[in-house]
């Protein structure tokens, strides 16, 4: 399947510019300048310590899955003193945090791998998040601003890097449908991983299963309604084929007026309905918003 915007190039670096092994002749490239784009772990070690060789799987694993958010520079002290004793360090293992240059945070001394992995999200934090986490954002925010081909370009790096990124899929499955091509939204939807849950992943199901329930034609339904406004089939039929459509709002005001006539209607069908319309729309859209506000209003009035 081509993508709106696909791009070529992973979102997330490899693990050789991640973890690396530093000397004193690198460290202001590997820890001093590079902690002013990216927090830098220091792990000073050596071959002889024992907490040394507990310490440094932890850590390797906690800024692998950190993925990109922090680097790890790990220098072994034997070979290389120098910033070591400008650090004072006194024994090893020894972990120093470096932030825009200069050191923030550290321990000494083999830490339970829990503790390590908080003291690696602790420090991602500061560095503003994963590559992953970034370009998340950057789509949420093109999408907010109406750039579609800008938020399925982030999506595209995402899925390039973590082909079952579920909120990358969610939030592409989810551009689709706001644009009409419902058929590109199923394709993205089949390639998220079985069971797989997330309020756009989920809100697009939703809105794909009232597309396919949706009558076609409106215009015997509004006859009817001309005829008998307390005609609540008509009504609710009406409003599945504004949903259809994709005119939510509308489709909102239709059930919202057959709950205000006979709540109980049909086992409560219109405000059933309403539910799956808030899904589909997105929990925190406008039409559910607003749509619940009304309907909370009628039902507690």
């Amino acid at each position: 399947m081509t993508l709106i915007g696909e791009t070529s190039g992973a979102a997330a670096p490899p693990k050789a510019d991640i973890i690396k092994d530093g000397t004193d002749a690198s460290f202001v490239a590997d820890v001093i300048e590079a902690s002013k784009t990216t927090p830098v772990i220091v792990d000073f070690w050596a071959t002889w310590c024992g907490p040394c060789r507990q310490l440094g799987p932890a850590l390797e694993k906690a800024v692998t899955a950190a993925k990109g958010a922090v680097k790890l520079v790990k220098i072994d002290i034997d070979k290389n003193p120098a910033f070591a004793g400008q650090l004072r360090v006194q024994s090893i293992p020894a972990v120093f945090a470096f932030v825009d240059g200069r050191p923030v945070d550290g321990f000494m001394g083999a830490l339970p791998d829990s503790q390590v992995k908080q003291f690696v999200d602790r420090l991602a934090k500061q560095g503003g998040g994963s590559p992953i986490d970034q370009l998340l954002d950057m789509a949420k925010e093109s999408l907010e601003l109406g750039d579609l081909g800008g938020a399925a370009q982030a999506y595209a790096q995402i899925l390039q890097a973590e082909p079952q990124n579920v909120k990358a899929l969610g939030g592409l499955a989810r551009l689709y449908q706001q644009a009409g091509d419902l058929e590109r939204a199923r394709e993205v939807l089949a390639m998220a991983p079985e069971g797989a849950s997330d309020p756009d992943l989920d809100g697009v199901r939703a809105a794909l299963a009232l597309a396919e329930d949706a009558p076609s034609e409106t215009s015997e339904f509004e006859q009817r309604l001309a005829a008998d406004p307390d005609d609540h089939e008509a009504r609710y039929e009406f409003a599945k084929a504004l949903a259809g459509q994709g005119r939510m709002d509308e489709a909102v005001d239709e059930l919202i007026e057959i709950v205000r006539r006979d709540r109980a209607w049909n086992d409560e069908a219109a405000r059933k309905q309403l539910l799956t319309i808030f899904e589909a729309a997105g929990p925190m859209s406008e039409v559910a918003k607003q749509g619940r506000r009304k309907l909370s209003a009628l039902l507690f009035s």
